[in-house]
């Protein structure tokens, strides 16, 4: 036994062990931590891997800083920079059985709010197991107190020192690479908190957003309340006053928006080969139906933030950022948003979302734009019938909504994201009996039967909105969030529509459909060009709110004066009458090439527009200014944690429902 002790001893007492069993220690307890407390969503074997595999990067680097130093200081820095990594983990746990998120920098300065939510709760949420958590430091600590391992005095040279920390960078770079190609910009857009976590891990999620953080409030330090004048001016000099015909004619009334995921305008009246109709209600609201006005030029516009850059244009009248989503990445900004104007006209404001909360970070994001209430994942039956990809199908999410919104306190303004028709757009069997296309592309061809199921799920949510009484006073606004098939389908979509898909051709694909159901008012085909930024403006003239004095990047898409010019996010811009593509000019008529001189007022229009938005954006400016009678949101009071009390008749669907108790 002694010879056995005595290598174990002369093994631990050698120049590098104690560092590589720090390293393996640390590596492998987070690596369990990650399978035993959070749900992280693995789904395939590459998945696995990277969530084995990335705690190394960050271990190296951060462990690489005790090799440094020398003897004894060494040893402490290790156990140290041990425990302060062990607690970081362990500060995540515990706020993730609480939220079903990870501490981020906003977490920690008290910006999100959602720390003091802990409160008292704080001890019921720790175990005493989790004293687990930590056994690598007792390990650690026990083997150097009781001096099983003794200081080296020899200091490490330079060169295994460098090495050290050129093969976190290396193995982070690795480590990256790989699920980039899992999860295509990983980084750029940020889906979630969790996708950073499951694939790069938790420490380098928090030098991640430390960077983001750091980066972002150097921007805005540097603006300053002179920067708004020209813009407010700007601004002011392009309202377009409201249509006499319909200014205020829905005053009163509640509002409803319906993201409509990834459909786009091509599919509005479209015929499969067979003759099947793929869209009949939505067809039937383009011609008019149930008081529908349908915009059948509208563009979405778009950036890296998709569905939430659509959710931030119709609420804002702001575009997108150049790089990166406005929700992940700016959600703690002060907004002049939609909800928050009709809170202040006394309208009870509430987003539905058939996911968790924090996705694309709209638990935060939904309060800087005003939204009293978030009824998230947790109001719905999330079985596994009823969800499918990004969160609840449609039908059953709209279904169980009708409680809820019954419950809210009239007038109400309201938003609901559909999830249902996304990519890669297959339907489980028992959902659908549509049959799929046939264009030699899967993803193409599961295209109409997501969207026969979706328009489906809007008939039945229109029937139920009836049955509730609430239909014929209130404002329903649906529209697509962002294209479905992308240019990587080209070869298919020839097919579908007919036509070899040029950048011309590209470009009139990125049309999504729009429709506003207004009461009483006279359905019909609108042939105007606009785009998502348009929608605020067109919406508060028709409540009859004067929007003159705020900063707003669209008009009114009902009114004579509305500008038809649609930028892009990339600079592109599309007009009545030109698509303007790169400094190519195309004939909307004929899709010729014309002289590129035609374009350029109007890409110079595009480009301040977007220069002003971004500047808005990321120096967080609106700070520095505030519309007459506008009362900003009071988001440290807007708590979406706790139980919104409701009693909901699931057996009528929309039945009696309690009114929502206010949670502020």
């Amino acid at each position: 036994m002694k010879p056995f002790l005595k290598n174990v001893q002369f093994f631990l007492n050698r120049k590098y062990t104690l560092f590589f069993l720090t390293i393996f220690l640390f590596w492998i307890k987070t690596y369990l931590a990650y399978l035993t407390q959070f749900n992280l969503g693995i789904q395939d074997n590459m998945q696995r891997f990277l969530l084995f595999f990335n705690p190394l990067s960050s271990a190296l680097l951060f462990f690489g800083i005790a090799v440094i130093f020398k003897g004894r200081l060494q040893h402490v820095l290790l156990i140290v920079i041990d425990f302060v990594l062990s607690f970081w983990l362990y500060a995540n746990i515990v706020y993730y059985r609480f939220f079903s998120d990870f501490i981020t920098f906003s977490t920690i300065l008290g910006s999100e709010g959602n720390a003091g939510d802990l409160g008292g709760s704080i001890l019921a949420l720790m175990h005493f197991s989790d004293l687990l958590f930590f056994t690598d430091t007792i390990i650690l600590l026990t083997l150097v107190l009781f001096k099983q391992i003794k200081p080296v005095r020899e200091r490490w040279n330079s060169r295994t020192i460098l090495t050290v920390f050129v093969s976190a960078i290396m193995i982070f770079i690795v480590n990256l690479s790989l699920a980039e190609t899992d999860r295509p910009e990983l980084l750029s857009r940020m889906f979630d908190r969790t996708y950073i976590v499951k694939y790069l891990g938790a420490y380098n999620f928090a030098i991640y957003d430390t960077i983001q953080n750091a980066r972002s409030n150097a921007q805005r330090a540097m603006a300053d309340s002179s920067d708004i004048d020209d813009i407010v001016n700007y601004t002011k000099s392009n309202d377009a006053p409201a249509n006499p015909k319909y200014a205020g004619i829905g005053k009163g009334m509640n509002v409803m928006y319906v993201s409509l995921e990834s459909l786009q305008n091509f599919i509005i009246n479209y015929k499969m080969p067979d003759g099947t109709v793929v869209t009949p209600f939505l067809n039937a609201l383009a011609k008019g139906d149930d008081n529908t006005i349908y915009f059948n030029n509208f563009f979405h516009q778009t950036g890296s933030g998709k569905t939430s850059d659509a959710e931030f244009m119709m609420e804002n009248s702001l575009f997108p950022l150049s790089q990166g989503p406005v929700f992940q990445m700016k959600g703690t900004n002060t907004y002049e948003a939609a909800p928050a104007i009709m809170n202040h006209l006394g309208y009870e404001t509430a987003a539905f979302h058939g996911n968790v909360k924090t996705f694309w970070n709209r638990d935060q994001m939904y309060k800087s734009l005003g939204y009293e209430r978030f009824f998230d994942a947790k109001y719905y039956d999330m079985n596994a019938q009823n969800t499918k990809n990004y969160g609840m199908k449609d039908k059953p999410f709209l279904k169980e909504s009708i409680p809820y919104i019954k419950g809210l306190k009239q007038p109400f303004y309201s938003k609901f994201i559909l999830l249902s028709n996304h990519f890669p757009f297959g339907m489980d069997q028992e959902d659908t009996t549509f049959k799929p296309g046939n264009f030699g592309d899967s993803v193409v061809n599961n295209y109409f039967q997501s969207a026969n199921y979706m328009d489906q799920a809007v008939e039945q949510f229109f029937t139920d909105l009836k049955k509730a009484g609430l239909f014929d006073h209130t404002i329903i606004i649906m529209y697509g969030d962002h294209y479905g098939l992308s240019e990587n389908h080209d070869a298919a979509m020839a097919k579908v529509i007919g036509k070899t898909i040029t950048p011309f051709e590209n470009a009139q694909l990125q049309r999504v459909p729009l429709f506003i159901h207004i009461p009483k008012v006279k359905g019909y085909m609108n042939q105007t060009y606009g785009g998502d930024v348009d929608v605020r403006p067109t919406l508060m003239n028709l409540l009859g709110i004067n929007t003159k004095d705020y900063i707003q990047f669209g008009t009114d898409l009902l009114s004579k004066r509305h500008q038809q010019i649609v930028p892009f996010r990339d600079g592109d811009v599309i007009t009545n009458k030109y698509t303007i593509l790169g400094g190519t000019v195309y004939s909307n008529v004929t899709g010729a090439k014309l002289d590129a001189s035609l374009g350029k007022p109007y890409e110079t229009i595009a480009k301040k527009k977007l220069a002003y938005s971004d500047k808005i954006i990321e120096g967080d400016l609106l700070r520095f200014y505030k519309p007459k009678g506008f009362v900003p949101p009071a988001i440290a009071k807007i708590n979406y944690n706790s139980d919104q009390k409701i009693v909901p008749d699931w057996n009528y669907g929309v039945g009696n429902v309690k009114h929502i108790k206010n949670s502020k």
